[in-house]
């Protein structure tokens, strides 16, 4: 059954910035991941599912209900984590939640407890004197204090250290695992590769491609690294009519992108070469999405 819907969703901004007819549909229980770099159409998107934008034409809803008819209703109940924290000034944390709790009409408070200790956060300070991964980690309590069976979160890591990323990550992953429909929009490679069922990739305000993750690492090409030791070996090596996606003249090294069924070919093919080194290099989402923008100089995605 689907959740969350995004039907044909159009925003104009002009110079070619918005939204350009986004269709998205989110099955009850599923991760689904909003692959893109910044200024791509991602927040654009939620704030438009959230109901705090109109759209131009088209439409969102969360449960069948109308994102912008039902605005207030879905503001409180969904876990919503914005991509810019923005936090009233001159009030502690702790005050924060309080006035959150209050909100939302919350009396047990023994889940927000046990998400400030697994996000070792200490919210006796005043907001004004947070940084930024402390003022992500109160965001992200606040948006699953009431424990939510709905989840959408606007890249939900960023400013967090290495160690905070991967403690978001386990925990988005034991969500799914209690059956929770969450849609998570991010530039970094490894939070969606590791928590999503499917995955679109924006670029320009428009969804350029929707896919199974697992089917992607089942389908994808392979990538194979090939060193060799003289000169006319590398020299014979480029003639091959294969696919290289690099070639390194100073180390006499190539990569070659094949279809599975080409391997035995392209074995064959450089069993006359003096060969020194032969290493497969596993085809990954960050792969795949390069296909997308690698024309594109503008992309700072994160690479880890």
């Amino acid at each position: 059954m689907s959740v969350i819907d995004l039907s044909h969703l159009t925003k104009d901004y002009g110079h070619g910035r918005g939204v350009f007819d986004i269709n998205i549909s989110v099955n009850e229980g599923e991760c689904y991941g909003f692959l893109g770099p910044n200024g791509a159409g991602k927040t654009t998107s939620i704030r438009h599912l959230m109901g705090f934008s109109k759209p131009q034409s088209g439409s969102t809803a969360v449960c069948g209900k109308d994102s912008w008819k039902h605005a207030a209703e879905l503001q409180n109940t969904v876990g919503y984590l914005p991509g810019e924290i923005a936090l009233p000034s001159g009030i502690t944390g702790s005050a924060f939640l309080d006035m959150m709790k209050k909100m939302r009409h919350l009396t047990d408070d023994s889940f927000l407890k046990k998400l400030l200790e697994r996000f070792e956060l200490d919210p006796n300070m005043d907001t004004k004197r947070m940084s930024l991964g402390v003022k992500r980690k109160l965001a992200i309590v606040t948006a699953f204090m009431h424990d939510p069976e709905i989840l959408i979160l606007d890249e939900p890591t960023s400013g967090l250290d290495p160690i905070m990323q991967q403690t978001f990550i386990d925990y988005i992953l034991e969500e799914k695992k209690r059956g929770k429909t969450i849609f998570l929009s991010s530039h970094i490679f490894h939070e969606v590769d590791a928590t999503c069922d499917r995955i679109a990739i924006i670029k320009d305000g428009k969804i350029v491609s929707e896919f199974v993750a697992e089917q992607l690492k089942k389908e994808s090409d392979k990538i194979y690294r090939i060193t060799v030791r003289d000169n006319d070996s590398f020299e014979r090596l480029k003639k091959l009519d294969y696919n290289f996606s690099s070639v390194n003249e100073k180390k006499l090294r190539a990569r070659v992108r094949i279809k599975e069924e080409q391997l035995g070919g392209l074995i064959s093919d450089i069993s006359t070469l003096n060969v020194e080194d032969f290493h497969e290099f596993p085809f990954t989402l960050e792969d795949y999405f390069m296909k997308f923008y690698k024309e594109d100089k503008t992309f700072e995605g994160v690479r880890q």
